[in-house]
């Protein structure tokens, strides 16, 4: 059964060109705004939407995003808030993921938060943190609920390591750019063609790049070698700018247009 994430990567690819894949922490700078940001990202051009579940220690984050799931925490936000956010950009049309820790998930109880998130809308989750050795208990959720699983490779990834992680993933395979954090590039990495090229020795599934994407031009440029562009702190960062809600939500609007249009670029 295709899903709503295969579907858009499959429509990007009869456009010859890459998917635009954007990130927003649920409940940032508040839980009505981060909705509207979300949908203006999907009439503005996004394929895919990435929803952030704050979390109180977000190992992968940079400051950027670090200190807006810190906000989102603060102010309230819980997983009843990040599903309803999913339902929203579901009920637009848009596909929609999860972008989460383990931990929450497993506190949760994966086979309920599998249903949960089927039942939003949502597509499936992006795990950076969940190893293939500790994925037993999503795994056999997300098979029960027809989700997408999203598992990342990293620069560093052996032949062998990328072959496991592969076989898992459902949707498409995260590819990491760098080594680091997010949001503290100003440049994509030189390296991240050559991840995507060993990746592609593994799978047929489609290869998103994220990490260090901020402008069209770098859009573009990941475009030219990969099936998916992934940005995530470029938004959070317009959001955080911004002096009100309807600026904010504009900002987003703007920046996911300009990024459209790189993704658009002819190969």
């Amino acid at each position: 059964m295709s899903s709503t994430v295969s579907t858009a990567f499959e429509k990007a690819h009869a456009e010859d060109r890459a998917a635009l894949v954007g990130y927003l922490p649920a409940g940032f700078p508040d839980k009505g705004t981060a909705i509207r940001a979300a949908l203006a990202m999907c009439e503005a051009g996004a394929d895919v939407i990435e929803v952030g579940l704050p979390y109180s220690d977000p190992l992968m984050d940079g400051p950027v995003i670090a200190d807006a799931v810190y906000r989102a925490l603060k102010g309230g936000t819980r997983i009843a808030d990040v599903l309803d956010t999913v339902t929203a950009i579901a009920d637009a049309g848009t596909a929609a993921l999860v972008m989460t820790y383990w931990n929450p998930v497993d506190k949760y109880g994966p086979d309920a938060f599998a249903r949960d998130l089927a039942s939003a809308g949502g597509a499936g989750l992006i795990t950076p943190d969940l190893t293939p050795e500790e994925a037993g208990p999503w795994l056999d959720a997300s098979d029960r609920h027809h989700l997408d699983r999203v598992f990342l490779v990293a620069p560093s990834s052996t032949p062998t390591r990328i072959e496991q992680i592969t076989k898992l993933c459902r949707g498409f395979v995260y590819a990491v750019s760098l080594m680091g954090i997010t949001g503290t590039k100003e440049a994509v990495s030189s390296v991240a063609g050559g991840t995507v090229a060993r990746i592609r020795e593994h799978t047929d599934l489609p290869v998103a790049v994220g990490l260090g994407v901020n402008t069209r031009d770098q859009a573009a440029e990941v475009a030219s070698f990969a099936d998916g562009v992934i940005v995530g702190s470029a938004f959070v960062r317009r959001l955080a700018q911004a002096p009100a809600a309807d600026e904010a939500v504009a900002a987003v609007r703007a920046l996911t247009a300009d990024l459209s249009e790189g993704v658009r670029r002819a190969r």
